[in-house]
Parts: C-alpha cells; sequence; structure tokens
C-alpha cells in the first residue's frame, strides 16, 4: 500500500487535532499538515485574491461564505507538497456541502473521527490556561505546571514566571455545551455521508500522545 494517504481528521473542540496530526508526522514525516486556520491566515496574510474576499466578509463579521473556504482549501490542496505528499486535513469539511465539495476536489482515503467523552472534552477545554510570558499551554486538570506555589498558582515550566490558572472568558461551562451541540449537530450527516463512502475510522483520541508509531500506521494504514 502506498504511503501517500490523504486524510481528514474530524472531531469536537477539545479533542486534539493537531495533537494527533503531529503524531501522524511522525510515522509520515513528509505528509502535509493543512490547517483551515493557516490557510486562512496565509491567505489574509499574503492579500491573495480569495484573502481579500474573505477579509471583505470578515470586516462586516459575517462568516464567511462556502465558496470561498472551499476554494482556499482547493487552492492549498494543488500545490506541489500535498500532491507529491499527501495530506491531514484538519478544519475542513465543517458542513455537508464542504464534505461534497472536497469528494469533488479529491478523494480521500480516511476520514478519522476523533472519539472522545464530553466529559473529557469539557476538563481539556475549561481547564485549559497559559504563562502570560512564554504563552506555554497548561491544563488544570491533565498538565499543571511541575511547581505548585498556593491556590491554582504555579512557577511555569519554561520560564519560571508565576501563573494563575484564568480560565478564558470564552470558555465557560454554557458556552462550551453549546458548541458540542452545534457540533454534533453539523457533525450527524457529515459522518453519516463518510460511512456511507466507507472512509469512516473512529479513533479513541482519551490519549494519543500514548499512541506508538506502530499504533499510528495501523491507523492511517501504512
Amino acid at each position: 500500500m502506498s504511503e501517500k494517504r490523504k486524510i481528514v481528521l474530524f472531531g469536537p473542540p477539545g479533542a486534539g487535532k493537531g495533537t494527533f496530526a503531529s503524531q501522524i508526522k511522525k510515522a509520515l514525516p513528509d505528509i502535509a499538515h493543512v490547517s483551515t486556520g493557516d490557510i486562512f491566515r496565509e491567505n489574509l496574510n499574503n492579500e491573495t485574491e480569495l484573502g481579500l474576499k474573505a477579509k471583505e466578509y470578515m470586516e462586516k463579521g459575517e462568516l464567511v461564505p462556502d465558496n470561498v473556504v472551499i476554494d482556499m482549501v482547493d487552492d492549498r490542496l494543488n500545490q506541489k507538497d500535498v500532491q507529491e505528499n499527501g495530506f491531514i486535513l484538519d478544519g475542513f469539511p465543517r458542513t455537508l456541502d464542504q464534505a461534497k465539495a472536497l469528494s469533488e476536489i479529491t478523494e480521500i482515503d480516511l476520514f478519522l473521527l476523533l472519539d472522545v467523552p464530553r466529559d473529557i472534552l469539557k476538563k481539556r477545554i475549561l481547564g485549559r490556561f497559559s504563562c502570560h510570558e512564554c504563552g506555554e499551554i497548561y491544563n488544570k486538570y491533565t498538565l499543571q505546571p511541575e511547581k505548585k506555589i498556593g491556590e491554582e498558582r504555579w512557577i511555569c515550566d519554561e520560564c519560571g514566571a508565576e501563573i494563575e490558572f484564568e480560565q478564558r472568558s470564552d470558555d465557560t461551562e454554557e458556552t462550551l455545551e453549546k458548541r458540542l451541540d452545534v457540533y454534533e449537530l453539523n457533525a450527524s450527516p457529515i459522518k453519516k455521508y463518510y460511512t456511507e463512502k466507507d472512509k469512516l475510522k473512529k479513533v479513541d483520541a482519551q490519549n494519543t500522545l500514548e499512541l506508538s508509531e506502530e499504533e499510528i500506521k495501523d491507523i492511517v494504514e501504512i
């Protein structure tokens, strides 16, 4: 089987798509990690035609239409590194129409659904905090700095600054529940679409950092 793979990573907020993409790159070091966030930033920073179109909507506080997002993804997936080495697509598709559009751009090999129980997702997201000095990311429940100096206060492992747990303003339990409900609503037809195409594979994503290279290769079928 060819080691050039075309993979979509899909899952709820907090599922760890970026972390798992890094794990896949250990098994497939040349594969391109294509993140929609990176695509947007690149087009906006370079003021491409698509970037300028997207900026018009963003400045009005409107969602960027599907056709613009799809054109950005299409452009990225036709670049040389992706064509030669395959891709891990992260953040697209988000709707059934986008999934159908992706099938017109290219035929993927695998749709990896990262499965994490809701209670763990909530801990991952609601426990997030970072060092104000160096930006190192921690989690109150799962990844505290080594040295604790008080109630919800620590010394940063990276730069030695004093830090304390401070929840992000948009990371409340109420807003998170809404985000997860919206995700489930949009995800349902997408999961059905890829199940019918026999591309969907569910991955237990509770501890992807503990997966061995052989286990990763088994998941991505190389």
